[in-house]
């Protein structure tokens, strides 16, 4: 009882077992990182060719288990990359107290500047308009995937430099939302899953979506085929712009 009234008289606990105030100011840093880390996990499910992959491996032979498989590897690679980084970021200092640091905000603006000459690239690449868009050569031998070929191919695929510069960026902006090393861990777990829906929705579908599965996800893919280099340079586009303004934003301030 004398414990409870002074953790009540130090702030640390509130009436009737309510959080403490350091808990409660916690709340809103944790909800904001999660809310900047929602486009850049969107930025990241947003890749069509992977989407595809899982659709083509979800009507293999190997189905039960290279489509799991294949996510798992997806989140290592994503997750890795964003770990790393918040790691990185942890120990320069920048989830210090304060603004972000100058050299946060210089990075962010390296990476919004690899985003939009991506955009570009990308648009150079779409089908011109009346050609038929072409898979992949390596697409063909999926069928004959194992397991550890399906995990390393989502690998790769994970670390792409679009994957590689938003996970990058994820892991700087949990860095700098100033949150204890367990928020920290949490805010990167739910930027992984959400970067990893986009694969986990199909396997899931496969699973229960009966025979209509299969027309339905041939029409997914048929549209990512035909629109892949489109989905791509918005996406360059849009993310290289949304980091540029924010490092330009703190770097003015």
């Amino acid at each position: 009882m004398t414990e409870a009234f002074r953790q009540r008289g130090s702030g640390l606990a509130e009436p009737g077992g309510g959080l403490s105030r350091r808990e409660s100011a916690s709340l809103p840093r944790m909800g904001q990182a999660i809310g900047s880390l929602l486009p850049l996990a969107v930025g990241v499910a947003l890749s069509p060719v992977p989407i595809m992959v899982v659709i083509a491996m979800l009507f293999s032979p190997r189905a039960g288990s290279n489509g799991p498989v294949y996510v798992l590897g997806w989140i290592v690679a994503v997750g890795g990359v964003a770990g790393i980084a918040l790691a990185a970021s942890d120990v320069a200092g920048v989830g210090s107290e304060g603004p972000p640091t100058d050299g946060a905000s210089w990075l962010r603006l390296g990476l919004g500047v690899l985003l939009l000459i991506g955009a570009s690239r990308q648009w150079q690449k779409r089908t011109p308009p009346g050609a038929e868009a072409s898979l992949p050569k390596w697409m063909a031998g999926i069928d004959a995937f194992t397991a550890p070929k399906a995990f390393g191919l989502a690998m790769l695929l994970g670390l792409k430099p679009k994957n590689l510069i938003l996970s990058f960026a994820a892991g700087t902006t949990i860095a700098q939302a100033n949150l204890s090393g367990g928020e920290q861990w949490g805010a990167l777990a739910v930027f992984v899953v959400l970067a990893s829906g986009a694969l986990a929705i199909p396997v899931l579908y496969r699973a229960f979506g009966g025979a209509r599965a299969q027309r339905t996800m041939d029409g997914w893919k048929l549209w990512m085929q035909h629109n892949n280099a489109a989905v791509m340079t918005v996406v360059f586009l849009a993310f290289g712009a949304v980091l540029s303004g924010q490092a330009i934003q703190a770097l003015s301030a």
